[in-house]
């Protein structure tokens, strides 16, 4: 137990490393207190109350990812889910077009140039959302809107536009002066806010009101190490491939010739088929809560508002296919398969060239199959608890088991493993002691 914190007074020792986690932690309390302005013409007290009445809809869903900023009506009240959305949008869009792919193609120069795309995408996001909130919020009455109209609606645009304009800068300054990534972080920080509520309303349920017996309020205690068990477990799982190299002897040294593994992650996209589905069904739910269509409107609560059936069958669709589509980026059998052929290396029992590309595809398609099948369990656990144990807070499911622990660990494995990359860089111990690294995410 004392080596993780003996790796954290290391930490401070760094003088690099101190000023990038002061900075990180700076920049967080900037963005928690941006959390709490309140954004002009909306009643935040009645809107609270209003959400807490709520259940799991669309409100429920937009305050956790904005730690309680939705709820509060304030300028951060979209959060970065626009920026996510439109770095999705991006990335679909550079196998299609060419211009795109070929500025991928170019390296450092030519994702600056897709990062200012991905900025201009998230404004106009930000300003299609903003009104869709805007009249959303009119439709809940002049007790939560005094002054509706057009004016409301420019002021919504104004206020939550800037408001992610500005999170987006902050979680990007984390991620050049900080340690790990910055939109990540954000989100982790939103998620982190709001779990000691959650927990006070556990222990309001079972212990003052008792509208939750012990049995149930045990099982989401115990849903909750599960579920952040088997995150960590198959986050940080592998399948080892093995992997001999020929002996190489050059003047007097020889190397080579020995058996190593290549591995394979599990989960190599770990939360972001989540996020991704998250945010890409955001923009739909929206747009569509201001609908007062008699046709339509039930069709899109069915679809793209949490607490449906159709809404958890497309989530769990889309987590799987972001799954693969993420995979299939940053996984090339192809190429990796050239580079062991040009050192030499071969996979016992397959032969070299397309023979090795076909197995390791073949491998990885099985294992990305059982990685986001265990996504979309974990997703879409919250909805089954809270329609099937009749939970009366829906806040008490989304904390205590599914995307909201999922992304509260992923997020920490990434952290701490950069933390680690410059403890042993600088010869101190990581986190893990001297018996071991902890591999992130991302397997690097």
């Amino acid at each position: 137990m004392s080596e993780p914190f003996e790796a954290f007074r290391n930490a401070f020792k760094i003088p690099e490393l101190k000023n990038r986690i002061i900075f990180t932690l700076i920049m967080l309390a900037i963005y928690r207190l941006g959390c709490h302005v309140p954004a002009p013409g909306v009643d935040g007290a009645a809107l609270a109350q209003k959400m807490s009445q709520g259940g799991g809809g669309l409100l429920g869903f937009y305050d956790m990812f904005s730690g309680g900023a939705f709820s509060r009506a304030t300028v951060f009240a979209l959060g970065i889910m626009p920026y996510i959305t439109a770095s999705i949008i991006l990335s679909l869009l550079i196998p299609v077009v060419k211009s795109l792919e070929d500025l991928q193609k170019q390296g450092a120069e030519g994702q600056k140039k897709i990062t200012e795309y991905t900025r201009y995408g998230t404004i106009v996001l930000c300003v299609i959302q903003s009104v869709g909130i805007g009249l959303y919020l009119q439709g809940l009455g002049t007790e939560i809107v005094p002054n509706p109209g057009i004016w409301f609606l420019f002021i919504c645009i104004m206020s939550f536009t800037t408001g992610t304009a500005f999170i987006m800068w902050v979680g990007e300054q984390i991620s050049e002066r900080g340690v790990g990534n910055g939109i990540s972080l954000l989100i982790f920080a939103s998620i982190v806010s709001r779990m000691p509520q959650a927990m006070f309303s556990l222990f309001s349920l079972v212990f003052i009101s008792k509208q939750l017996n012990m049995f149930k309020g045990l099982f989401l205690v115990f849903l909750m190490v599960i579920v952040v068990a088997g995150a960590i477990a198959v986050t940080t799982g592998q399948r080892r491939i093995p992997v001999q190299y020929p002996r190489q002897v050059k003047g007097r040294r020889v190397s080579g010739g020995q058996r190593t593994y290549l591995p394979l992650r599990v989960n190599q996209a770990g939360v972001i088929p989540i996020i991704f589905a998250s945010s890409i069904l955001s923009l739909p739910g929206t747009l569509g809560s201001s609908v007062r269509s008699e046709w339509l409107a039930p069709i899109i609560e069915e679809l793209f508002i949490p607490g449906n059936w159709g809404y958890m069958v497309l989530y769990g669709g889309m987590i799987i296919f972001f799954a693969f589509f993420y995979t299939a980026i940053t996984f090339n059998p192809a190429e990796m398969a050239d580079n062991m052929k040009k050192y030499g290396g071969v996979i016992v029992g397959v032969r070299p060239g397309k023979a090795t590309a076909d197995y390791l595809n073949h491998i990885m398609t099985r294992i990305t199959l059982s990685g986001s099948v265990f996504l979309t369990v974990i997703a879409l656990m919250p909805e089954i608890v809270y329609m099937f144990m009749n939970v009366p807070d829906w806040t008490i499911v989304q904390f205590f088991g599914g995307t909201s622990l999922l992304i509260l660990v992923g997020v920490a494995l990434d952290t701490v493993k950069q933390m680690e990359q410059h403890l042993i860089m600088r010869h101190y111990d990581g986190f893990s002691g001297k018996g071991g690294r902890i591999r992130a995410r991302r397997g690097y």
